[in-house]
């Protein structure tokens, strides 16, 4: 009896430690993160009442447009998750959009100016070769990645990704299996659905496509996207895939209409009239990340939804310029402009739903209600939701971008560069025809010589954020070593440059 015993016990013992081991052996599969990316059209780092600008001592500051503008969402989101006092993208839109969607700055993509829909607009002196067609089928994107395996890609709003009868005019043809209102436009013909969205007022030729059964309603186009936002999602859920929404609005780009919703709140404002409105657009996105936040948790999807939440380039709030200073100050310019205003950009990424027991969230943890000063940038979108989702990038494909993990989790990257280059070989615009560099500390401003000697701007950003002292002229070894380093970047990425005469306007760096 005692020798029977014995023996089952052993055996029992046996099998039970061959099962644990075999259950730990096994690999443990894990529900894909559910991402979105909430994109912010001209949304500059100041366009909101959360602060992104820092004092020395690396404390938020606030300045009067931070109380101008009410965005309590943002504020939430922060609190939850983490933001970036020093995010870049390039300052006009159409680079960045085809920057978060490569991995690639626009310098190697060669989308190096916003895409005019009926025409090349490469400018008087601007390369020929520039990449004015944008995307296409055969484009490496994060939305084919992900839609190769198995997500759901949902685009919503604003596109932008080539002209008019090219494929990169419909994102369908980009890796989204849903395309929600983008086309080839950069701005709405209207905002209004009384108006058809353009169809029936305001300007026919940016009419935004779809959205016809809103079409005569008394409905603003934020809020219609975001209601085409949470169908999809809810879409996706019903199908049991995880989902990859680019929720780019239309807002705040011009025509600055005023959202009837929020009027009331800024009517007393000393501030021009288009600038109220403007505040209004501000809050109408913001109600609409709330909004949308809201529904992932209502459908349990919380713990396992990523968001992004940025702006695609610096601000083009319709405020008057005095020195320079305008939409986004204390920082200087504003869209299109090469100094920080044109180019910084608000940037937070959190899990809707905090959960550390989330195993996703164990993959990619995020500290909250913290801030990173450490530079990010739009090309770091894509690898770092590659390397969430496990997906791997094609191993002849070049990223220019680095995987933000340890910066979520409020750690300093010491395996990334600092540097963000801004390439825009174009006229036309506030700023023309300039490469810039952001190396850590220093920035380098190249202006190409087409009507006169090359001109350099040379900051130091640490000790002057907002670029008041030129320093060009009182330390050329360090613009000599900046310009090296720009011209190191150019070549690195094939960069086109402008033309004039035929020939080409390459970087002259000083003796």
């Amino acid at each position: 009896m005692h020798k029977f015993t014995s023996a089952l016990a052993l055996s029992l013992f046996s099998g039970l430690l061959l099962l644990g081991l075999n259950s730990c052996t096994t690999k443990q599969v894990s529900t894909p993160p559910n991402i979105i990316v909430f994109m912010i059209d001209d949304m500059g780092l100041m366009d909101t009442s959360l602060p992104f600008v820092m004092d020395e001592a690396g404390n938020p500051v606030s300045y009067p447009l931070n109380k101008f503008y009410q965005t309590p969402n943002m504020e939430i989101l922060a609190s939850q998750g983490i933001r970036f006092s020093n995010f870049y993208a390039h300052s006009v839109c159409s680079p960045s959009r085809t920057s978060i969607l490569t991995g690639q700055n626009s310098a190697r993509h060669g989308v190096t100016n916003w895409i005019r829909s009926e025409e090349n607009n490469r400018t008087e002196f601007g390369p020929a070769d520039w990449n004015w067609k944008g995307l296409d089928k055969n484009s490496t994107t994060l939305p084919r990645l992900l839609q190769q395996h198995g997500y759901k890609t949902i685009h919503v709003g604003k596109a932008h990704f080539g002209p008019f009868d090219s494929e990169g005019e419909d994102p369908l043809n980009l890796g989204f299996d849903i395309n929600i209102g983008g086309s080839s436009i950069g701005q709405p013909g209207s905002y209004l659905g009384t108006e058809s969205f353009g169809h029936a007022g305001g300007n026919k030729s940016r009419a935004v496509p779809g959205l016809e059964k809103y079409h005569g309603q008394d409905i603003f186009l934020t809020e219609a996207l975001t209601l085409e936002a949470n169908a999809a999602i809810s879409q996706a859920k019903a199908e049991g895939k995880p989902f990859f929404l680019n929720m780019s609005h239309y807002a705040v780009h011009a025509p600055f209409y005023s959202d009837p919703r929020f009027a009331e709140k800024y009517e007393k404002s000393d501030y021009p009239e288009k600038a109220k409105a403007y505040a209004t657009l501000i809050e109408g996105i913001d109600k609409s990340l709330g909004d949308i936040m809201q529904h992932v948790k209502e459908l349990g999807l919380g713990d396992n939804t990523l968001i992004l939440f940025l702006g695609d380039n610096g601000s083009d709030a319709p405020l008057t310029i005095e020195d320079d200073y305008s939409s986004s100050s204390p920082l200087k310019g504003k869209k299109g402009n090469h100094w920080e205003g044109g180019m910084r950009v608000p940037f937070i990424a959190a899990w809707i739903s905090n959960n550390a027991k989330a195993s996703n969230q164990q993959k990619l943890p995020i500290t909250p209600n913290t801030i990173q000063q450490q530079l990010g940038s739009i090309i770091d979108i894509f690898p770092t939701l590659c390397n969430l989702a496990g997906i791997p990038i094609p191993k002849a494909y070049v990223i220019d971008g680095f995987d933000l993990k340890r910066q979520f989790n409020a750690e300093q990257n010491s395996v990334r560069d600092e540097r963000f280059l801004n390439h825009f070989p174009h006229g036309d615009h506030r700023s023309n025809y300039f490469s810039s560099l952001v190396d850590s500390d220093w920035k380098i401003v190249y202006h190409y010589p087409v009507d006169s000697a090359p001109r350099y701007e040379l900051f130091h950003l640490k000790r002057d954020p907002f670029e008041t002292k030129n320093l060009a002229d009182s330390n050329p070894a360090e613009l000599k070593k900046m310009m090296k380093i720009l011209a190191e970047e150019m070549s690195e990425k094939n960069a086109h440059y402008p033309s004039q005469n035929d020939q080409q306007l390459e970087l002259v760096i000083p003796d």
